[in-house]
């Protein structure tokens, strides 16, 4: 598989005719994948990833639509985005990534066909749901998920949210904006996942005051790195003497790289293009945004070689570098990753407290 081209197994994935194929290609990752990481360009490794686990996903979505019309439900009655949140919506899921989606749908146009549409959309987002578990992944935790009425509404609905928790920036209402920030349209009308999150950049161009609400979540996740430059390590349990690669490394890099986007107005939600685009819009020099790069780089390479396991039919992982993977090499790799993440963190703050 892994001399096999990103177009072919996209193609492949195309055709699949339901989600025991799309699982049997999920299991054919999780095999081949991780056995090339050490000898790859991470960020381009990651990309091919993600470019796989988008084919896997708008296949599930389409045989839920297909399902839809066998059981004689139709088609979609008003065009709609199927969008994902967190490392999907980043374009940064690693093998054993769990669902974070939702579902916008345009406006109804009047009473009958809001109800229609609101019947059709809680059935098809049940389906995708329940494919995407058969194709091997599990649910988020947080409930950040189509079946969750919460994220799967109206276009002007979903604006509606936004604008509630941007008038009331308390603790959970930033978090929320924040996991907004990172949605992406995987399959359908990628304009409609585009209008959802108008307001929140108009919002945050019109009233730079709200970057420093954003600040404190942003910041929440620290670096582990000691201040005299030792890496702070699990102290209890199974993963005593190991490393918290995803919390320790990857979030605080990834959630300083998004607040500076916002702040900038950049509406991509890759890191890597959001690196890209601050340094082509003169944001940051392009010497610091090289150094973001290469510590993004990192953290992609170690989140993925953190060890996972099959539990309950679904591929888990504590995110988490155990004492024995703390080789020399790996050492100094996490904590030149590190001493960028506590330095871009460093600037996120002086740039947010100086707009």
């Amino acid at each position: 598989m892994e001399r096999l081209s990103a177009e072919w197994i996209e193609r492949e994935l195309a055709s699949a005719r339901h989600c025991g194929e799309l699982r049997a290609w999920r299991d054919r990752l999780a095999e081949a994948f991780p056995k090339h990481l050490l000898a790859a360009d991470p960020l381009g490794w990651n990309r091919r990833l993600n470019r796989v686990h988008d084919a896997l996903i708008r296949r599930a979505v389409e045989l839920a639509e297909r399902a839809m019309k066998e059981e004689g439900s139709g088609t979609a009655p008003l065009p709609y985005a199927f969008v994902l949140y967190g490392s999907g919506g980043r374009g940064e899921q690693t093998m054993w990534s769990d669902q974070d989606n939702g579902l916008i749908y345009a406006d109804p146009p009047d009473e009958e066909m809001e109800e229609r549409a609101k019947r059709y959309f809680e059935a098809l987002a049940e389906k995708i749901g329940a494919n995407l578990l058969q194709a091997g992944y599990p649910p988020c935790s947080g409930g950040v998920i189509c079946t969750n009425v919460n994220w799967r509404k109206t276009l002007s609905e979903y604006k509606a949210m936004l604008r509630e928790w941007l008038d009331d920036p308390a603790w959970e209402n930033v978090r929320y904006l924040l996991i907004a920030a990172d949605m992406r349209t995987v399959y359908g009308n990628a304009e409609i996942g585009a209008a959802a999150l108008d307001d929140l950049f108009e919002r945050v161009a019109a009233d730079p005051a709200m970057l420093k609400y954003m600040l404190h979540n942003t910041l929440y996740h620290k670096v582990s790195l000691g201040v005299f430059g030792q890496l702070i390590k699990e102290r209890y349990g199974e993963d005593a003497g190991g490393v918290d690669v995803k919390y320790g490394a990857y979030i605080p890099i990834v959630n300083g790289l998004r607040l500076l986007a916002l702040e900038a107005g950049v509406r991509f939600t890759s890191t890597e293009e959001r690196i890209a685009a601050l340094v082509r819009a003169g944001k940051v020099d392009e010497e610091i945004g090289g150094d973001w790069e290469e510590s993004l780089s990192i953290a992609l390479k170690l989140r993925n070689e953190t060890p996972y396991q099959e539990q309950e039919g679904y591929y888990t992982t504590r995110g988490k570098l155990t004492a024995e993977q703390l080789t020399k090499e790996r050492v100094r790799e996490l904590k030149l990753c590190l001493r960028i993440g506590i330095d871009l963190q460093k600037y996120v703050k002086k740039a947010v407290l100086k707009e």
